[in-house]
């Protein structure tokens, strides 16, 4: 069985208010609207009575979902229309009480379930936002462009947000990751000094060495262009590493 909860769209709530809990550790999936007992909220409640593995589909937008799969239906509550789904493999309870998720596996499996959700959403806006453009070269090849992080994941200020964002076709993307690339506070790219000094061919030159001193490509919406303190942050990484 799957289920579903559609992505929210600007302007627009979402037909059911379901919700990802991190603290309680549980996703709130509400019944289909209408009667009870109708067939999709029939089989709902019996998937949480004889806990069947579910397969959940959480819309990050428009025709995209994050899938998140195995859940439970652990808890079943008519009077407010709605089921609690735990995420991940489960394990025999030795107290009888059936199939249950341990608190550490549920932790840990909703915690990657988030990073995943927000990654996702992450790419999905920083695309949108330079409309599918390597903000350095310009290429608007779908398979070829990436959403790259200016401060890393593991950065206290590292988040997945348009303004922490900049779209990179894959060998900027790699060669920024690799501080091979660099883009200051004012949106100007450098080279590494090393690259800038070789020969090596026609990629070398027309791929990297060629856009040194260029100006980045950024959205139109000033609220989505490139976080300048943490450009900052991130170049002093680049001028370090060169």
């Amino acid at each position: 069985m799957t289920l579903m909860t559609a992505a929210q769209q600007q302007g627009h709530p979402r037909p059911y208010d379901d919700v990802i809990d991190p603290d309680a550790q549980t996703i709130v999936y509400h019944y289909r609207a209408g009667a009870i007992d109708q067939p999709d909220n029939r089989a709902l409640r019996a998937a949480a009575e004889f806990q069947v593995p579910l397969i959940y589909f959480l819309g990050i937008g428009p025709g995209q979902y994050q899938v998140i799969e195995p859940v439970f239906a652990t808890e079943d509550d008519a009077s407010a229309r709605m089921v609690l789904l735990e995420v991940g493999l489960p394990h025999k309870d030795t107290r009888g009480e059936g199939i249950v998720s341990s608190p550490d596996a549920r932790r840990y499996e909703l915690g990657m379930v988030m990073r995943r959700y927000h990654q996702a959403r992450f790419r999905r806006d920083v695309l949108r936002a330079y409309a599918n453009r390597c903000a350095v070269c310009a290429l608007r090849e779908p398979e070829l462009v990436e959403a790259s992080h200016i401060l890393r994941d593991t950065h206290p200020k590292g988040i997945a947000a348009v303004i922490n964002g900049i779209a990179l076709c894959a060998i900027h993307h790699l060669a920024y990751d690799r501080n091979l690339l660099g883009i200051d506070p004012a949106g100007v790219v450098h080279i590494g000094g090393r690259l800038l000094r070789e020969k090596d061919g026609p990629m070398l030159k027309a791929g990297l060495q060629s856009f040194h001193g260029m100006r980045i490509g950024q959205p139109r919406r000033a609220a989505e262009r490139p976080d300048p303190d943490r450009l900052a942050v991130r170049f002093e990484e680049f001028q370090t590493a060169a």
